[in-house]
């Protein structure tokens, strides 16, 4: 049978990314979505006609079909209270990255779902992207020698100040680019290097009327000895390269984004031939002394999250995501407020 899932909140988090991963996997089904917008209303309906669309958790729950999976994607701020709620209805629960603004309450939502015998689990999809899985296995297998740095960057042109909560919410409350970008590339680096000694951090207001950071950069010494330096903006205006790996032989560049994102947003689905190729730049540039390979690049793989949350919600195998390590990075962008220049 199915897991039956819903979906809270119809904004980009759930419209783009969950709702059409989830409606794609036969392993589940797509049953309510949750949103009160008029406009996200008619679209929730318009594209998934099987399930139901309600305006929020009480509609939901009130008439006692209470879904095996319910998935968090709604502003920061609410994560916590949301999650905390479906946990003690009985459900499991995926809450999008971050899972809380504030590292005492995400690892308290952890020792809350354990005791509750529920799973928890974080969407930290970008460990799907398909250059950083390349970049994973060019840095486990050797070739690059002894890594000595890794520089991530990731960021988009948008110089004004929109409606979007992103723009909207106080950094102590999980807005700005930090808490929007940093989840990822905090994440990848902790997953390549392990754990962090010191950070140090830079977080700019570029644009008028800020009320967050939206020009970011964060260095991280891992006690490895490798330095990660990673950088995230939304005022960028040229794009840096994707990753950069420097070791003691070789250097490996990636440029541009991972495509799936976009694709998902097209209604490109992950049955399709062409989902998760990178179209614009198919490789990752291995330059040595003496060569320049030209490595392909892994097709990305956002399903890969659900089908092994299927599984582990199935079978009581581990989870997609361990919700420690999501503790683990939100511990560490708080130290890079703490340590801001």
């Amino acid at each position: 049978m199915a897991i039956s899932t819903v979906v809270v909140g119809f904004g980009l988090a759930g419209r783009v990314f969950h709702a059409p991963l989830i409606d794609a996997d036969p392993d589940y089904s797509l049953d309510a979505i949750v949103t009160s917008s008029d406009e996200r209303v008619a679209a929730a309906s318009a594209r998934y006609p099987g399930a139901r669309v309600v305006p929020d958790l009480d509609a939901l729950l009130r008439d006692g079909r209470v879904p095996d999976l319910a998935v968090v994607a709604t502003p920061n701020d609410s994560h916590v209270a949301l999650a905390r709620r479906l946990l003690e209805g009985g459900v499991d629960v995926v809450v999008d990255k971050p899972l809380a603004p504030r590292s005492a309450e995400a690892a308290a939502l952890v020792v809350h779902a354990r005791e509750l015998g529920r799973r928890l689990t974080v969407f930290q999809n970008r460990r799907w992207d398909g250059d950083f899985r390349t970049v994973r296995d060019l840095v486990a297998g050797g070739e690059l020698g002894e890594v000595l740095q890794f520089e991530s960057a990731f960021g988009w042109w948008s110089p004004t100040i929109g409606a979007s909560w992103r723009d909207r919410l106080p950094l102590a409350d999980g807005g700005g680019v930090l808490f929007d970008l940093g989840p990822h590339l905090i994440d990848q680096a902790i997953a390549l290097f392990g754990p962090v000694e010191s950070i140090h951090a830079e977080l700019d207001q570029r644009r008028a009327g800020a009320v967050n950071d939206d020009d970011s950069f964060v260095a991280l010494t891992h006690r490895s000895g490798v330095r990660s330096r990673l950088w995230m903006s939304v005022v960028l205006p040229e794009q840096r390269p994707r990753f950069r790996v420097t070791g003691r032989r070789a250097v490996a560049t990636s440029w541009g984004l991972d495509p799936q994102e976009p694709q998902l947003a097209d209604g490109v689905v992950p049955d399709d031939p062409a989902y998760g190729i990178h179209g614009e730049h198919p490789t990752i540039a291995v330059v040595s002394p003496d060569t320049v390979r030209h490595v392909p690049k892994a097709a990305g793989d956002y399903p890969a999250f659900y089908r092994e949350l299927a599984a582990a919600l199935r079978d009581g195998g581990p989870l997609p995501v361990d919700p420690t390590t999501s503790v683990e990075v939100i511990e560490l962008m708080e130290r890079a407020i703490d340590a801001r220049a």
